[in-house]
């Protein structure tokens, strides 16, 4: 794998604001198979409001988070649907982005250790070494040469 992931994960991020900022106003507004399962038994009227019947639906409760300012899809104080829809999905974006990487990169190796090595991973007879062997053509001639030999060596 390539030692700069960021191209990568800047054109992954640009795609998700993408979509989640534009393409999230055009997705249905009819009900998903879940809501269309809860409403059989009731009959509902043009604004989907239950109007009569016994369904599980009509045991629907509020939400704690229901007020929150990105509750339904939107922005609270943005009367622009589509702005208020396609803030709230950048919004999103941006904070599972955030959190995500922030527990990767906590989560994330430091490097080798720096506890005495015991020399086995080279071989019975190989003493301690101070890091990854490299080529000795140089370090920019094999980048997976240095991975190899940190994985045999167990520091990674």
């Amino acid at each position: 794998m390539s030692k700069r992931p960021w191209p990568f994960v800047l054109g992954g991020l640009l795609v998700a604001l993408l979509l989640a900022g534009v393409v999230s106003n055009y997705a249905s507004a009819h009900p998903d198979g879940l809501d269309s399962s809860l409403l059989k038994g009731c009959t509902v009227n043009a604004d989907h409001e239950i109007t009569g019947g016994s369904c599980p639906a009509q045991q629907a409760k509020d939400h704690e988070l229901a007020d929150s300012p990105l509750a339904d899809y939107g922005v609270r104080g943005v009367s622009n649907g589509f702005l208020s829809t396609g803030l709230s999905g950048v919004l999103g974006v941006l904070l599972t982005f955030a959190l995500g990487g922030g527990l990767f990169w906590l989560a994330r190796r430091r490097g080798p250790s720096t506890g005495p090595s015991t020399g086995l991973a080279n071989g019975p007879s190989a003493g301690p070494t101070d890091g990854p062997a490299t080529d000795p053509a140089g370090p920019d001639s094999d980048p997976t040469a240095d991975e190899r030999a940190a994985r045999a060596a167990g520091t990674r």
